[in-house]
């Protein structure tokens, strides 16, 4: 199989797209695999705002002078790396902080259903009800961002909208603290995340759990979520621009092919293009109805791959910075073959991580955890390195288990 990535506007019937390269809501076809038949389906892709896809030169036409998959994975991995700098320094350990993050969690969790359903009756937000819980996690993400990040990944399929939003709070607010951004605009945005979504409870049911692919009036219904969570949050009290921003901005794009303003650059506030980016992260690696979340690795690639067009590059680069390249709780493979859980991220070099390893993948057995710290030298507790992400299902390990 000859994977080539091109720019779409080189596309043309008879090539075979093997990937959109896009998130699942940036584009309105029933697949991301299918060859081109005619010119129609050409622009449909290019109208999507879609600027680069990768095509398989076996199935359809070939692409002529293009990169390949495995080039272009590389060479994204090298920006990555390059980006393994100085986070900022946690207060807390991630074990410190994980007790008290799982009980903010669950609580979050617990409001936000209670807002949403309350907005679904044509109840008004009260923003009073979200203060006193954003307060809880700031705190917990100003002691050790880490530990409650690495709960994101706990979804519930049939859960997702209001799990969602507490995730895309969580991940506003480390932002805010990664930048350096004051105390109150770190809560504002974690204001913002929680209710960005609040327009799908105007979204009828069969179309936002839809267990399969919407079709193009379906995804306009969709799609219509961000204007009707502007309409409600601009008739809340106490709401403030920078949450009002959060909401109405977080699906415009760098390029202005986002929606629903088509805003472009610098016309999309910096607090919308971080929540543009957190919003696409979340939703990417989790597991929905329709599609498997993919690992926050492979995630923080796709964001550097996207940035060319999508979302403002330094900013990616940031939130890359905040979040880690293996963050807390991932899975990952040791070169000697073990899988191990990352506990604690180092603040010298984020392709180092402090890690626990749990599982011997060669012979396929758990062996005693065992602490690798991959900062120090051999017969310090290191000696290892990571050659890649790992499958929490394929190998039926529970990350959280071993925190």
């Amino acid at each position: 199989m000859a994977i080539k990535k091109i720019s779409a506007a080189r596309l043309k019937p008879g090539m075979f797209i093997h990937d959109l390269n896009c998130g699942w809501m940036d584009h309105p076809f029933l697949t991301t695999r299918f060859k081109l038949e005619s010119g129609k389906d050409v622009k449909k892709i290019l109208d999507a705002g879609i600027r680069e896809v990768y095509v398989d030169t076996e199935l359809g036409l070939d692409a002529g002078n293009a990169p390949t998959a495995e080039e272009v994975s590389r060479e994204l991995d090298d920006e990555m790396a390059r980006e393994a700098e100085k986070q900022p320094e946690p207060r807390a350990s991630a074990r410190e902080e994980l007790a008290r993050a799982q009980k903010i969690h669950a609580e979050a969790n617990l409001i936000m259903r209670g807002i949403m359903s309350d907005v679904r009756l044509g109840r008004q937000v009260q923003v009073e009800q979200i203060e006193p819980m954003v307060d809880k996690m700031a705190a917990s993400i100003l002691r050790n961002s880490g530990a409650l990040i690495s709960l994101n990944r706990i979804k519930n399929k049939d859960e997702y909208t209001f799990q969602h939003s507490v995730s895309v709070a969580t991940l506003l607010m480390a932002f805010c603290r990664g930048l350096s951004l004051d105390e109150a605009t770190l809560r504002q945005a974690g204001i913002g995340g929680m209710v960005h979504d609040v327009g799908k409870m105007q979204t009828p049911d069969g179309i936002l759990n839809k267990p399969g692919k919407l079709t193009d009036d379906e995804f306009a219904v969709m799609r219509h979520h961000v204007v009707a969570s502007r309409e409600i949050l601009e008739i809340t009290p106490n709401i403030s621009q920078t949450a009002l921003e959060v909401a109405a901005q977080h699906h415009e794009r760098y390029d202005g092919s986002g929606y629903p303003d088509r805003l472009k650059g610098d016309g999309i506030s910096r607090i919308g293009q971080m929540a543009a980016i957190i919003d696409v992260y979340d939703a990417i690696t989790s597991d929905r109805v329709y599609h498997k979340g993919m690992p926050p690795t492979e995630a923080l690639r796709k964001l550097f791959e996207w940035s060319k067009f999508h979302f403002n590059p330094e900013l990616v680069h940031a939130f890359a910075r905040v979040v880690g390249i293996y963050p807390v709780g991932a899975l990952v493979r040791l070169e000697s073959q073990r899988l191990a859980v990352v506990v604690e991220q180092r603040e010298s070099n984020m392709l180092q991580p402090l890690v626990r390893a749990v599982f011997d993948a060669r012979r396929n057995y758990y062996i005693p955890p065992e602490d690798v710290d991959l900062s120090r030298p051999m017969g310090k507790g290191g000696a290892d390195r990571i050659v890649g992400h790992e499958s929490p299902e394929k190998w039926q390990i529970d990350p959280m288990r071993f925190l």
